[in-house]
């Protein structure tokens, strides 16, 4: 039932950062800056007596004005590469960045040395970012992190280039190449950023990138003529084992043998939240003392987790892979992998998050050959066969009417189209053609939505912590855009709300997350389908199968990678 009598709901919880003054060494004078400056600045405001290998480098082609590509391994301290000369050059520095939890924890470290720097995402409110802006223009700040996706508030690159880039970071760069483990498209509009903001110089960083990925960052980039560094991806003080198992209860008990062969702190990846669980509850019962941390603990509980493994009051922490972005624990000692990831680079990563501090540490993939069937799953799912893809579209448009209405619902599709498949293989096939632009959902043709908020405001901010904050924004993005009318359910289209969300495909996802949990009600008003041209079969205008076929063979091909990884005899 909906509430009787509309309520206030509190989002605006984001703090404002403290003012921090500039940095006192940056020089008016014309002179170019120097390697010693940047050594200055290292030492003082960081606190490391010297570069690492790779980052002089790094750091002097960048203070050379040159475009820069570095392939640094994980904790081999990318970051530098562009925080020290963002400190030494005279304008600002933006860094884009792929996502909001990464970029405040960088911040947070930046401010908590009184280095000049913020953010600007969807977790701030439209004055908080004014401010942000208003700091860039008067020269209070020296690096400013943003997601790509905030380059397309009108005016916003335009603001930027007035106040003076003097250099372009590019972040976890591999994420613009589909050829990575880890590609983003929304990454693919920093070229045309990069032109907007006047062609500042820019650095490209990543600790995995194959030479196919490290061809395609450059070009995708624009990059010209970069100086690429790579130091090599060897870590000499990791050791790295596969353990070879079939069943859950075997690499359980591999899981509790590897933790009392090896001493000290050890990270235990999961592949869902359930297996967190059950895998901490494992640990315990042989009285080796664990906490489980997946994004369904409340934002207490995960503090607490998280506070525990910091500080050391307990000897594992059993995590999903999203544990470790931003999370510097120098003295992990031992990482099991109780599941295959799906790329070597995941795994090499994921892995590399051990022995920071350079003492030997070991890393342990506990593998079963059914590891792969999850990620070919997934793959399938992503990339849905052709033959079945044109199947639903001709059952489409053998039951629409002249404007291209569809006369059935999404849920009826899978009886049309006969042979064996699956109601989850047609909804990735539709999920396709509504992707390629060749299906539009609700009966008007628009992606509108009806959405009804449920939720008082007192368990908003309590239930949607920081893993939810995607979540959090979404719903104070709602209410900026209809108040209290929200409880009576108000009709919003996607495309008017600020960018981050994932577009309209993105909206539903983030709205089938929150209505199990009570927090809304969706549908989409006169729900149904619509064929973008009434009549017309499908064709090669439709959909770029060869980048599709492409894709997928390369995501095949990074798992077949990682399976062969399992099964070799040598390093």
């Amino acid at each position: 039932m909906l509430p009787q009598e509309p309520h206030h709901i509190e989002l605006e919880f984001s703090p404002v950062l403290a003012h921090v003054e500039p940095v006192e060494h940056l020089s008016t004078s014309v002179s170019p800056p120097s390697l010693d400056q940047a050594r200055a600045i290292l030492r003082e405001r960081f606190g490391y007596p010297d570069f690492r290998p790779g980052q002089e480098r790094a750091v002097s082609s960048v203070l050379a004005g040159k475009d820069t590509l570095v392939i640094l391994p994980t904790g081999g301290g990318k970051s530098l590469c562009y925080q020290v000369p963002a400190l030494v050059l005279p304008g600002l520095t933006v860094v884009v960045s792929p996502l909001i939890s990464l970029m405040k924890d960088q911040v947070d470290a930046l401010l908590a040395r009184g280095l000049p720097a913020a953010f600007i995402n969807s977790s701030l409110t439209s004055g908080e970012v004014a401010d942000r802006m208003g700091r860039a223009q008067r020269g209070e700040l020296r690096m400013l992190y943003v997601a790509p996706e905030r380059f397309d508030v009108p005016g916003f690159a335009d603001r930027l280039k007035a106040i003076g880039i003097s250099l372009l970071a590019v972040d976890e760069s591999h994420c613009i190449s589909e050829w990575g483990h880890d590609f983003r498209p929304s990454y693919l509009r920093i070229r045309d950023v990069r032109t907007r903001l006047g062609g500042p110089p820019t650095i490209a960083l990543t600790a995995t990138a194959t030479p196919e990925v490290r061809r395609d960052i450059a070009t995708q980039l624009a990059l010209r003529t970069p100086e690429t560094i790579i130091t090599g991806f060897d870590r000499t003080n990791l050791s790295y084992h596969v353990v070879r198992t079939r069943t859950d209860d075997d690499k359980d008990v591999a899981l509790v043998q590897t933790l009392r062969e090896h001493e000290g702190l050890a990270v235990v990846y999961a592949a869902t939240r359930r297996a967190v669980d059950r895998i901490a509850t494992v640990l315990e019962s042989a009285r080796i003392r664990a906490v489980g941390y997946h994004a369904g603990l409340d934002d207490s509980h995960r503090r607490d987790v998280q506070d525990a493994f910091m500080n050391e009051r307990v000897r594992a922490i059993v995590a999903t892979n999203a544990f470790g972005m931003g999370i510097d624990k120098p003295n992990v000692r031992l990482v099991v992998h109780h599941a295959m990831p799906g790329t070597l680079e995941a795994y090499y990563q994921e892995a590399g998050r051990a022995g920071r501090d350079g003492k030997p540490s070991t890393c342990v993939l506990l593998h079963a050959f059914q590891d792969r069937f999850t990620h070919e799953f997934f793959i399938k799912g992503a990339y849905p066969d052709r033959k079945l893809v044109e199947s639903v579209h001709e059952a489409l448009r053998r039951h629409s009417d002249d404007k291209g209405v569809v006369q059935l619902e999404p849920s009826a599709v899978p009886t049309l189209v006969g042979g064996r498949a699956r109601e989850r293989e047609v909804e990735s096939a539709l999920r396709m053609l509504e992707q390629h632009g060749v299906v539009s959902t609700g009966g008007d043709g628009s992606s509108r939505i009806l959405v009804r908020l449920l939720a008082p405001a007192d368990p908003i901010p309590r239930e949607l912590g920081e893993e939810d904050r995607v979540d959090r924004d979404f719903l104070r993005a709602l209410w900026r855009v209809a108040g209290d009318r929200l409880y009576d359910g108000v009709i919003v289209d996607p495309k008017g709300l600020p960018p981050g969300f994932g577009g309209t495909q993105g909206v539903r996802t983030i709205l089938d997350r929150l209505q199990p949990r009570q927090f809304v009600l969706w549908e989409r008003p006169g729900s149904g389908l619509r064929l973008a041209r009434p009549g017309a079969r499908l064709d090669e205008r439709s959909i770029d199968w060869r980048a599709t076929d492409r894709r997928r063979s390369a995501d095949l091909s990074k798992l077949e990678a990682m399976q062969k990884y399992a099964y070799t005899p040598g390093c």
